[in-house]
């Protein structure tokens, strides 16, 4: 059974950094697309990285372009969100998902929740400002 497990949120000033993980368990992960996405008070979840876990290829929302990088450990099985520069409108519960859809593998496909079958439980990011 595939668990997701975040950590790494945390209250930050704004320009800050903060990292986080997502330990992953329970399957060939080599085969996965790992997203990041997050949900702001009063807002709809939506898409912030995602990565291929076999190329490393990345994909980003713009509003994070040049900010946060996704990234993988392969020993690990675990997946990065490096923040960086950070803002009050990062504000939010960052959710780690794992996708093993065909669908991941199309530009759309990567963006949407539908295409990722596993959840994590959520990491609360707070940037103050």
């Amino acid at each position: 059974q595939v668990q997701l497990v975040e950590s790494g949120g945390g209250l930050v000033q704004a320009g800050g950094s903060l990292r986080l993980s997502c330990a992953a368990s329970g399957g060939a992960f080599s085969r996965y697309g790992m997203g990041w996405f997050r949900q702001a008070p009063g807002k709809e979840r939506e898409f912030v990285a995602a990565i291929v876990w076999d190329t490393g290829n990345t994909y980003y929302v713009d509003s994070v372009k040049g900010r946060f990088t996704i990234s993988r450990d392969n020993a690990k099985n675990t997946v990065y969100l490096q923040m960086n520069l950070l803002k009050s409108e990062d504000t939010a519960v960052y959710y780690c998902a794992a996708s093993q859809t065909a669908a991941f593998m199309t530009y759309t496909g990567k963006r949407s929740q539908t295409s990722y079958a596993y959840w994590g439980q959520g990491t609360q990011v707070t940037v103050s400002s």
